[in-house]
This record gives structure tokens, C-alpha cells and sequence, in this order.
């Protein structure tokens, strides 16, 4: 079993879902989890979530005999990636910065696009970003994306203000 599948299988197994993994160079394996079924309401990963998580995975990838030197488990935070059709359903509604691999011929040769989320329909995604005329909308598929994230919101007021 390929080490991702290993640590997404036990992942999913523990109500989490694993947002993206990267095997880096020493050894070093990162994983970045969040809710399985997440909403509003559910909150955000906390250190307690990634502690839990590398606990099991520790004894997972030990049993397993996995080729590891070390583990890192973390939030996806605040600039959270794009990765799967599930995450545009998700996060329709959100603003986010999404890199295509390709320019794309309707929208001035521009591969990379700013905009809100639309709910994708089938396998058609949709970005609202503003065009050169004004508001534009970009339809494109997960094939066409290089990259994608939402782009973070942090409001510095206090909360007594």
C-alpha cells in the first residue's frame, strides 16, 4: 500500500479528512487534515486534532514498516488549498486565487484568476472575477488547475469594538 493511501485510509478512519501530503526531502512527511464534514459550525483544526492524528499515525506507519524520518500533522490554515471537486462545493461562496496550467483563450490568455467560488455543476468549476469589463466568469475544469487556494480573510477589530 503507498504510503498516502495508508495515511489517508487512517485519517478518514478517524473523522478527518486529509487535504494534501507531501513527502519533502530528509525523510520529512507532512500531512494537513481538517473535518471530514465540515460546516460552519464545526470549527477548526486544533492542536489537539493534529496531536491525536500523529499519535495514530506513529503507530500505524510503525507497524506498517513505512519509510519516514520524520512526521509533521497540521491544519490546512487559513490560505487553504483547492485539491478535490468536493473542496469547490465546500467553499462556493469564498473568494480564492486559482492558478491554471494553461492561459485561457476566452479571458485575455490569463492563467491566473481572482475571484469568488461558484457551486460547481458536474465537473465544470466556476470562478467570478473581475475582467477587464467588468465581472467575468471563468468556467474550467480540475484538469485545467496548477493551483488553488482560498484566500485568507482575517479581520484585525477587536471584538468589542
Amino acid at each position: 500500500m503507498l504510503l498516502r493511501d495508508l495515511i489517508e485510509k487512517t485519517v478518514l478512519g478517524m473523522g478527518y479528512e486529509l487535504v494534501d501530503f507531501e513527502q519533502a526531502a530528509r525523510g520529512l512527511v507532512r500531512v494537513y487534515i481538517d473535518f471530514a464534514d465540515a460546516d460552519e459550525d464545526t470549527g477548526n483544526i486544533t492542536v489537539e486534532d493534529c496531536e491525536k492524528v500523529t499519535h495514530q499515525l506513529l503507530h500505524v506507519l510503525t507497524v506498517e514498516n513505512a519509510s519516514y524520518e520524520r512526521l509533521e500533522v497540521s491544519s490546512p490554515g487559513l490560505d487553504r488549498p483547492l485539491k478535490k471537486l468536493a473542496h469547490y462545493v465546500r467553499f462556493a461562496g469564498h473568494e480564492a486565487l486559482v492558478k491554471l496550467r494553461m492561459p485561457m483563450p476566452g479571458a485575455a490568455n490569463r492563467k491566473s484568476f481572482q475571484g469568488v467560488l461558484h457551486a460547481p455543476e458536474g465537473e465544470q468549476l466556476k470562478i467570478e472575477f473581475e475582467g477587464k469589463d467588468g465581472p467575468a466568469m471563468l468556467e474550467f475544469t480540475l484538469a485545467d488547475v496548477d493551483k488553488a487556494h482560498l484566500v485568507p480573510k482575517v479581520d484585525f477589530r477587536s471584538r468589542k469594538a
